[in-house]
């Protein structure tokens, strides 16, 4: 059957074979993404204790024919946690799935349930002397479970690699209802195909994530951080080159902001403070970890100092202390959150080959200006060639001004990735907002396979419909 929003059809299905609580009216949260730019329909939301629970859940969906929209924290930025049209959809949030199971300091393991939220797993991790690596804005509100559905990045991919590379087991729910028992903490388990790297980055749309096993590290006994200001993004690739020169793998993180940014802080969150007087027209935030005989301080300011005899920086602070790295790494994090206060015409979330980045921002700054006057903030994980590529209005116009040229931006933006052999989506993931964009610039076999895949294990098309793939 269809579900009609009205209907309760389907609501005393559920209830015949599931208690009360665990279903609840639909908050507006649930409804709406981060940036305000599209809003979900209305429908049935359920929060499942357990795994059982999710299984249950899914059956029933299946063969009530109702689509599944997985839900983590919401913080997704392309539309794949909102169903903004067709039938009414089941919201299946994890939020109460949180715990903790197990965790393993010998084996540097932590498996934990998918709706633990991304700072109580590193949390977890620092109570037993451990680091769990992945970082990003959103991890006091982004839950593990989403971060594996999209394959999230953040800023330490340089060093330790995405959520895919974190990840040793899953426990998932399959489109039939079957519950895959893969939490393995294994390292090497040869055992025919690899459903983990399938679920991991397919955004809900093959099956449930319900549980991980983690990878954990040990700490880097000293962390040092530096702000560096550089000419240009070339001097910021041949300063990550004398930095891992020096410093080896002991980089751990390597950011790119310009100076759109900081005006950006200035004039939305003008509390933020700066550290430079007047902002220089690139920096570069490095953050390395370093091994007990090494003085952090020292080591970038040795860094500083080769950087500037070969003309690569022209100034640099080196942070003294935990507060001072806080406040550099502080500057960074906000960057969204003005971009929001400011709302971006179009915002582009892509990967370029490294050696390509000077030449990327170079020609599509071009790109933009031929298209008219807008501001451009450039900024990301350049150490790992993700880039944060965010066109806005000028002073005293609003995004609203400026829908008839949005599309013709995204065009040139993402022509000029796909020429340069690069990727339109880095770390966010397709959604709904990029599925134009997929079948646009995605490679034909592999869309193809694709959706072999998706009709074999989904061949009712309920998971998560019309993400990433368009609907049948």
């Amino acid at each position: 059957m269809t579900l009609n929003p009205a209907d309760t059809a389907f609501r005393d299905r559920l209830s015949a074979v599931l208690p009360d609580d665990v279903f609840r009216p639909v908050e507006p949260r649930y409804l709406e993404e981060p940036r305000g730019r599209y809003a979900g329909q209305s429908a049935l939301l359920a929060l499942p204790r357990n795994t059982g629970e999710v299984a249950t859940l899914i059956r029933e969906a299946g063969e009530a024919g109702v689509g599944v929209v997985p839900y983590g924290g919401g913080t997704g930025l392309v539309g794949g946690q909102i169903a903004q049209d067709g039938p009414a959809r089941l919201i299946l949030s994890l939020e109460r799935m949180n715990k903790v199971r197990d965790v393993y300091p010998d084996e540097n393991v932590i498996v934990v349930e998918a709706g633990v939220i991304l700072a109580d797993v590193q949390a977890a991790a620092d109570a037993v002397d451990r680091l769990f690596p992945l970082s990003l804005a959103a991890e006091g509100t982004a839950r593990i479970g989403g971060n594996l559905a999209t394959n999230a990045g953040g800023t330490g991919v340089l060093r330790y690699g995405n959520a895919r590379d974190l990840c040793l087991g899953l426990e998932a729910v399959l489109p039939d209802g079957q519950i895959w028992n893969g939490l393995t903490r294994l390292r090497k388990n040869n055992t025919g195909y690899d459903l983990r790297h399938l679920l991991i980055g397919a955004e809900g749309t093959l099956g449930v994530i319900t549980a991980a096993a983690l990878k954990l590290f040990a700490k880097p006994p000293r962390r040092g951080t530096a702000l560096l200001a550089v000419e240009n993004p070339r001097a910021a690739l041949d300063l990550l080159s004398l930095a891992r020169s020096q410093l080896g793998e002991m980089v751990s993180a390597f950011e790119l902001m310009h100076r759109q940014g900081f005006e950006f802080l200035t004039e939305a969150l003008p509390d933020v403070r700066q550290p430079f007087e007047t902002p220089p027209e690139w920096t570069v935030l490095i953050d390395v970890g370093l091994s007990a005989d090494l003085d952090p301080a020292t080591s970038l300011e040795k860094l500083f100092e080769a950087a500037m005899e070969a003309g690569l920086v022209q100034d640099g602070l080196v942070a003294q202390n935990q507060q001072q790295a806080n406040e550099f790494w502080y500057i960074r994090e906000m960057l969204p959150e003005a971009n929001r206060r400011i709302g971006s015409i179009s915002s582009h979330d892509i990967s370029i080959p490294l050696g390509a980045l000077p030449d990327f921002i170079a020609q599509g700054n071009a790109a933009i200006a031929d298209i008219g006057a807008f501001r451009i903030n450039c900024f990301g994980h350049v150490g790992d060639g993700n880039l944060h590529y965010n066109v806005f209005p000028m002073p005293g116009k609003s995004r609203s001004d400026h829908e008839n040229a949005r599309h013709a931006i995204k065009r040139a933006v993402h022509d000029l990735v796909d020429q340069m052999g690069g990727s339109i989506s880095a770390e966010h993931g397709i959604g709904r907002t990029k599925v134009d964009d997929l079948e646009r610039y995605g490679d034909p076999a592999k869309l193809s396979a694709m959706r072999a895949i998706k009709a074999a294990l989904d061949p009712k098309g309920i998971m998560n419909p019309g993400a990433v793939l368009r609907e049948a």
